[in-house]
């Protein structure tokens, strides 16, 4: 989740004033770029337990990150507390509600960057919370802690959510607290772009969920899931998350979108003077019109900034697009993850070819899949087959987007070498989290404590 404040304190005049805001996004093809960002959950190493903010928690995790590097990182501050440290390469690191870490990545021209960029983020990160005697594990959902184990990060927005989440759904909190994951921000040429790449993002974010499940254990034990972090998206909250329909209608634009947003997506809060006004449930509609009795005062454009943040669709809309499908994972499948996608997105021939293989079903068909791939992944029943049928055709498209794109590392190797863990699971390999459960019934004898060291970065 994003940190504070967008300063754009413009009044709203109107719903293309907004729509407006978010076309600004448009590039040309060749300043696309990739943004990465990955999650992971932090542990004491002795005990296990997640780490409190402080002492010794994960304030001191960024305090360090910031020391070691004090040329590139800043401090982000919500009431005098680091929640954040933002850089001037379009790089940040930011909390999740029970303190996950993450790294929301800079603009990288291509996915050996990516790669590097992870790589180095690790290096940063390890010696700091050696000293702490912290671990850092990338998993889609928290494998031993019950909720009320999991620590609260002192971020005012997040005090707002912890309030509201349980008035509009069951695992909204178990979302906030127990969750991490990967996910690949990209950008669109037009309006026409942003329209044909989030069809296929939505379509397909079932099928990444599938390829990239890595959640199977819930407090200790098998949960009958493979990405129970995906389950627990099924009751959050249906007003801001899903597939929404609105994408798929004709007439789909930035316009449509942001009446969307305004008229469907619930508040959670107006941002003045460092401090949240708790507006949850209210309509941003309202708050435009002026029917909120608040002390916000008028809405803004960087109130609508905001409140774009706290959509969570499958695939998301901003001035780029993000996939948000996916389990936080090993480092190669997280960079896999970018892969997929990038390939699918960044070569028009491999884009027509993925519109096309979603034009082909009702988005009906890929919507009925959301709620079964937590349990079954690429045993899901598609067609005639199975997801991994689906899978085979659209990693297929992705290794021709990569190939075309040639992209070659300092060894002369394209970016389809990062597709590697997907073209083993896609001929019959397992996902992560079978690998786990095979651990869990092999040499852990039963013992999930084992996975948090075996995760590790």
């Amino acid at each position: 989740m994003s940190n504070p404040g967008d300063a754009d304190a413009t009044p709203i005049a109107s719903l293309r004033q907004l729509a407006e805001h978010i076309a600004v996004g448009c590039k040309p093809r060749e300043r696309f770029a990739i943004g990465t960002e990955h999650e992971k959950f932090g542990f004491r190493r002795a005990s296990l337990a997640s780490p409190e903010y402080a002492p010794h928690g994960i304030r001191a995790v960024l305090e360090g990150i910031a020391a070691g590097a004090p040329a590139i990182w800043r401090p982000i501050l919500d009431h005098g507390n680091p929640i954040g440290l933002s850089s001037n390469t379009y790089a940040a690191i930011s909390l999740e509600p029970a303190g996950q870490l993450e790294l929301s990545g800079g603009l990288m021209g291509d996915l050996h960057a990516t790669r590097a960029e992870l790589e180095a983020h690790y290096a940063e990160v390890r010696p700091v919370a050696d000293a702490l005697e912290i671990g850092f594990a990338p998993l889609g959902f928290h494998p031993l802690n019950r909720r009320d184990q999991m620590p609260w990060m002192p971020k005012g927005r997040y005090a707002i959510m912890k309030a509201y989440m349980p008035k509009v759904g069951t695992l909204g909190l178990d979302m906030m607290t127990r969750t991490c994951t990967v996910q690949v921000n990209l950008d669109y040429a037009s309006e026409a772009d942003m329209v044909r790449k989030m069809r296929v993002a939505l379509a397909l974010q079932p099928l990444a969920s599938a390829m990239f499940a890595n959640s199977p254990f819930v407090e200790g034990r098998p949960s009958g899931f493979l990405s129970y972090r995906s389950h627990v998206w099924t009751d959050t909250d249906p007003a801001r998350s899903g597939i929404p329909a609105v994408v798929f209608e004709d007439g789909f634009g930035f316009e449509r979108y942001a009446e969307w947003l305004v008229d469907t997506v619930p508040m959670y809060f107006a941002y003045r003077d460092g401090e949240y006004i708790d507006l949850a449930g209210r309509s941003f509609r309202d708050f435009m019109d002026g029917r909120l009795a608040s002390n916000a005062g008028e809405a803004t454009v960087g109130d609508f900034a905001d409140h774009m943040t706290t959509a969570f669709t499958d695939a998301r809309l901003k001035r780029y697009i993000e996939m948000r499908g996916a389990d936080a994972g090993s480092a190669e499948m997280m960079v896999a993850q970018s892969a997929f996608w990038v390939g699918l997105f960044y070569d028009e021939a491999a884009l027509a070819a993925a519109s096309a293989l979603v034009a082909a079903h009702p988005w009906t068909e890929f919507a009925a899949l959301r709620p079964l791939v937590p349990r079954t992944a690429l045993d899901t029943p598609w067609q005639r087959g199975t997801l991994r049928d689906l899978m085979r055709e659209a990693l297929a498209i992705a290794r021709d987007g990569l190939r075309a794109r040639a992209r070659p590392d300092a060894a002369g190797r394209d970016e389809t070498i990062h597709l590697g863990p997907l073209e083993a699971i896609a001929a019959g390999g397992p996902t992560q989290a079978e690998r786990w459960l095979e651990r869990y019934h092999g040499p852990w004898r039963g013992d999930v404590s084992h996975i948090l060291r075996e995760a590790a970065i």
